[in-house]
């Protein structure tokens, strides 16, 4: 499983701003209308965004602009719009940073891609862009250059399949607003934060995205007002288990920092461990994805530590995330949220149910992208991926002679003298006793697992990349429900065959996974996660003055 670097993909819905005389700003960032005589103005260049201050920190030439423009024969408006896009970024590159694809290329490719259906879209760029973007989308890294032409028309490719996609309705988008869903620009944690705060922007156009947003919205007015009064003071921690009953000196340290952010209401600071502050632990526990024992560990008091800016900055990352949120699909719908080892099915905008994952682990992290389930395979083979074969199999072999038949494996051919090697169905087989398919260019996919044991943790990542799920056999009956050839019986039976057995859905199923470490439930619960792929601390670098 190749390493991923950035982050959501996500479907979207650009929250706009209706111009009908599609307007264009005075070259300040301030996005207000210059137009005479009905004829689109370009901004001038925002000579304010430099090499020390971009988000990507990276420049492309005017002139490649304009040789794409003249090349392609690009529509007159649209290439105005591209000329005003780019010069107010100061020709900063919008979705490429020098190391990786940036985190909203990669989200507006994903959004694009997946509506290129409904748009009934062949434009030149699509074409191109359908062939290279997997590649780039699934590289372990890639190296941008600014003189690389090849980049270069990816990138001004992407941004035209963007302005096609904002205007498709006869929409725009303002330039202010615009800085927000793709930044130019770093700035510091607190002002950001106070330009979201005073903004009217509602996070998008779709009911899901803009309660979403607005919830967390209110989550970071909690946050930010709390971190100007000097957020709360580190726990000095003796690394003891602490728990109702006990007596200890740091328990005043916790009560004063529940009371804080609200899960202890008590103004009790007393050095004994009561009911009231069990219960808030067990709040606090469960905001944070522990099971809620009660009990305080070294790792729930490392969580309590992490400052009020650190959440602040973790809320405004994952508020910008949420602008990219679909509208949730008519039918049935998957969504797997990395960071909170969960699964959640939802039909017709019900929730059916949650079920616990196993996901990547750091360094093959689980990749971030939409697909379509279409198929389920029973009693699967397992094909060992390349990486697999030669970092951890093949040492094995080395020292036990035994070890593919003790693992029931089987060498089907070689390549370039390496082993091509399958585990057989059965009890051993790493994918258990079956898989769902929704094909994609990274070969992820949901799959059984003989290593229950992993869902007793609370933190799950431990996989090559594909996700594992708790409960296989209750996925299985609930896609097959509608096909009445496949009872639950026989669902059982097919789980058992020596060889595997492919199963078409009559309607294949939206799957979106997703990196979101900072939501509100709907409960109402603020709920944060670790940033176990430091996708967060990433963006971190590249939004703020002061990460």
């Amino acid at each position: 499983m190749k390493k991923i670097f950035l982050i959501s993909v996500t479907l979207f819905v650009f929250f706009a701003s209706a111009c009908n005389n599609n307007t264009r700003g005075n070259g300040n960032g301030n996005g207000n209308g210059n137009t005479e005589g009905g004829e689109t103005k370009v901004y001038n260049r925002n000579l304010s965004i430099t090499p020390e201050n971009a988000y990507n920190n990276l420049f492309l030439d005017s002139a490649a602009l304009e040789n794409y423009i003249s090349n392609q024969n690009t529509d007159p408006d649209v290439a105005d719009r591209m000329r005003s896009f780019y010069n107010d970024r100061n020709f900063e590159f919008a979705w490429f940073a020098p190391d990786a694809i940036a985190e909203q290329g990669r989200e507006f490719w994903s959004l694009y891609s997946y509506s290129i259906s409904s748009l009934k879209d062949s434009s030149f760029f699509i074409r191109e862009l359908n062939k290279k973007m997997p590649a780039i989308t699934s590289a372990d890294s890639i190296k941008v250059q600014a003189g690389d032409t090849s980049f270069i028309r990816t990138e001004l490719m992407l941004t035209e399949a963007f302005l096609h996609y904002i205007m498709k309705d006869g929409k725009d988008i303002s330039n202010d607003l615009l800085q927000q869903y793709i930044p130019a620009k770093k700035d510091d944690l607190m002002h950001a934060v106070e330009v979201v705060l005073s903004s009217k922007d509602q996070g998008g156009q779709n009911e899901d995205a803009i309660k979403a947003f607005a919830s967390v919205k209110d989550q970071l007015k909690i946050y930010y007002d709390i971190a100007k009064k000097g957020g709360w003071q580190s726990i000095a921690y003796n690394n003891k288990k602490i728990k109702k009953g006990s007596k200890s000196t740091v328990i005043p340290a916790i009560k004063r920092r529940l009371m804080i952010t609200g899960e202890l209401q008590d103004n009790d600071t007393t050095a004994i461990f009561d009911g009231l502050l069990d219960s808030a632990v067990k709040n606090f526990q469960v905001s944070h994805g522990y099971t809620p024992d009660g009990i305080v560990t070294d790792s729930l008091i490392k969580d309590m530590n992490v400052t009020a800016e650190k959440r602040v900055e973790q809320l405004l990352i994952n508020l910008n995330r949420i602008r990219w949120m679909p509208a949730a699909s008519a039918g049935r719908f998957i969504i797997t949220n990395i960071p909170e080892y969960k699964l959640h099915v939802y039909e017709d905008k019900t929730k059916m149910f949650d079920m616990d994952v196993v996901v990547g682990k750091e360094g093959s992290g689980t990749v971030i992208f939409t697909g379509n389930l279409t198929e389920i395979v029973f009693s699967p083979y397992w094909n060992l991926p390349m990486s697999i074969i030669k970092k951890e199999i093949m040492p094995k072999m080395e020292e036990d002679k035994n070890y593919l038949a003790e693992q029931q494996m089987e060498i089907t051919g070689y390549s370039n003298g390496t082993p091509i090697i399958r585990q057989l169905p059965g009890p051993k087989n790493s994918l258990g006793r079956v898989k769902f398919l929704f094909h994609n260019s990274y070969n992820i996919y949901f799959h059984d697992t003989p290593a229950k044991s992993l869902f007793n943790k609370d933190k799950r990542a431990y996989s090559h990349g594909c996700i594992r799920l708790a409960d296989p056999v209750k996925m299985a009956n609930y896609l097959l429900e509608d096909n009445e050839k496949w009872t639950p019986e026989k669902i059982t039976e097919a789980m058992k065959l020596t060889t595997e057995k492919y199963v078409t859905l009559k309607h294949s199923v939206p799957v979106l996974i997703t990196y979101y470490t900072a939501w509100v439930d709907e409960t109402g619960r603020l709920n944060l996660r670790d940033d176990i792929y430091q996708h967060d601390n990433d963006v971190a670098q590249k939004m703020f003055t002061n990460p």
